[in-house]
């Protein structure tokens, strides 16, 4: 079965034109059973109050459906994020009452300007000719919910981003590094022996409890994903941000679904200190966020080198 993730930005009534509503906390996801595919639309409900659900809403879609209400700082802020993350795969549209021009302007020369432009009436039908991405090699599972269900125990919702997973897989939970046994796989209530990416998944899970698992931890296959305290990245700034950075300075660091506090140990190499281990992959982005700041809350971003 065939699975498509959306990152929905903009009014959250749209979202009800797509699916019907599930998990909700400060994501939420929509989620549609067709013949064929199952397809979701996380929407950052914690947003504009927070910045931390904006990125993970974001990190959790193929396509990105970005549909204007508003020009004001919000909306700069999450063309921002766009770019930081270089999500260039994805649909614009806007309210009768924004002035198209004047959002062309404020796209230029990001990311966003590469997104198709349409009308809201067209944006369902547009959003449908969207196809599946999918990526092959060992199974990576990124987690954005885990909690216990009575007589079952131990359940995980996530996103197969690699790979495939199968019932009884061993895996392990990183980067804590514990050992993990698949029970069960649901894809939208129901129950699969098997999910490739990129379906979103339920895993009944054996050898861990729901105390013991962070949003953005990841079940893979051990030595498939890089560990680690300190990272090194790329480092561009945010030309909007106008604070300057120094060493021994914290920030939050975004890194796929993690969110994890962090220091400046040097600027040149750009080098943070997290104090406890992360899990990623070599040249994935990390996104640098003060969310104290009362203008931007985006300060910069690197590929992790």
């Amino acid at each position: 079965m065939k699975s498509i993730n959306y990152t929905l930005l903009g009014d959250e009534v749209i979202a009800k034109e797509f699916g019907k509503k599930g998990t909700a906390t400060d994501i939420t996801i929509y989620d549609k059973k067709e013949s064929e595919s199952v397809k979701t639309w996380t929407l950052p409900t914690g947003f504009p109050e927070k910045i931390q659900p904006l990125f993970q809403a974001i990190n959790m879609g193929e396509y990105v459906i970005f549909h204007v209400t508003k020009l004001d700082k919000f909306t700069g802020e999450q063309i921002v994020a766009l770019e930081s993350l270089k999500k260039d795969q994805g649909l614009l549209s806007h309210s009768y009452d924004v002035d198209r021009n004047k959002l062309l302007t404020m796209i230029k020369g990001t990311i966003v300007e590469q997104y198709k432009l349409v009308e809201f009436t067209d944006l369902k039908k547009e959003t449908e000719s969207l196809q599946p991405i999918s990526k092959e090699g060992s199974v990576k599972i990124v987690i954005d919910h885990c909690f216990d269900v009575k007589g079952v125990g131990t359940v995980i919702l996530g996103k197969v981003i690699q790979g495939k997973v199968k019932t009884y897989d061993n895996l392990k939970l990183m980067p804590k590094g514990l050992d993990v046994v698949i029970k069960s796989i649901q894809m939208h209530d129901d129950t699969v022996d098997e999910a490739s990416s990129s379906a979103r998944v339920g895993l009944s899970v054996k050898g861990i409890t729901p105390d013991e698992v962070q949003r953005g931890d990841m079940l893979c296959m051990p030595d498939s994903m890089i560990t680690s305290q300190e990272i090194t990245l790329d480092y561009q700034k945010n030309a909007f941000f106008k604070g300057e950075l120094a060493e021994n300075q914290m920030f939050l660091v975004n890194i796929g679904l993690q969110i994890r506090p962090a220091k400046i140990l040097s600027l040149n190499p750009f080098k943070l200190s997290l104090g406890k281990n992360i899990v990623f992959e070599k040249n994935e982005i990390c996104v640098i966020l003060k969310p104290e700041s009362q203008t931007i809350r985006i300060v910069g971003s690197g590929k992790i080198i």
